[in-house]
């Protein structure tokens, strides 16, 4: 099997594609993500996939590179990472009892970039109306730390989510039947 980087940090991702046996290395890529570039948020998490891949597979020609970015899209505002617990909690107010969509592009290049795709799949996440003593809480565990929207489904902010409509994985950073399906063009089968 060919060698395979994952161009990502985010140990959601690593725990994602480990659990279905893919061997794989791991390199953060040295990208800038800039989350102004764009307005429209597809086009943004589609670059930003892209720019992290790229930036990977430029020094690892004969690998297969995996990449991905997501974001939260409340109405028409894009939520990356809070930098800041007041930066948290305005992002979870926006979200508060309302439905917002969740959006990860991801890339895969293939040796000496013959082949590279890149893809965006979205997920519409409702979340139940939260009081402020529910928001303050969560905020003092610091789980909202590292997660576009302030929260992670698959921990406490699992809490907050009253349903979902499409791909959970995608929620989690990575989906992986969509993944699973353009890494057949690349020769790696899994099932």
């Amino acid at each position: 099997m060919q060698h395979i980087i994952l161009a990502s940090a985010s140990p959601r991702r690593r725990a994602l594609l480990r659990q279905f046996g893919i061997p794989f290395s791991v390199i953060k890529s040295a990208y800038r993500e800039n989350l102004k570039r764009y307005k429209n948020p597809v086009a943004l998490v589609k670059a930003l996939s892209l720019g992290k891949a790229r930036a990977v597979a430029a020094q690892h020609r004969d690998a297969l590179v995996i990449a991905a970015d997501t974001v939260v899209v409340a109405g028409r505002t894009i939520l990356g990472k809070p930098r800041s617990r007041e930066e948290a909690r305005q992002q979870l107010q926006m979200l508060n009892g309302k439905a917002h969509t969740v959006l990860t592009g991801f890339t895969v290049i293939g040796k000496q970039a013959r082949l590279i795709v890149t893809r965006a799949v979205r997920t519409k996440v409702y979340f139940r109306k939260l009081n402020r003593k529910d928001i303050e809480r969560y905020l003092k565990s610091n789980k909202w730390r590292g997660f576009a929207g302030a929260y992670a489904i698959q921990n406490y902010g699992g809490l907050f989510i009253k349903g979902i409509e499409g791909d959970y994985y995608n929620v989690v950073g990575l989906p992986l039947c969509p993944l699973v399906q353009e890494l057949k063009k690349f020769g790696v089968t899994l099932l």
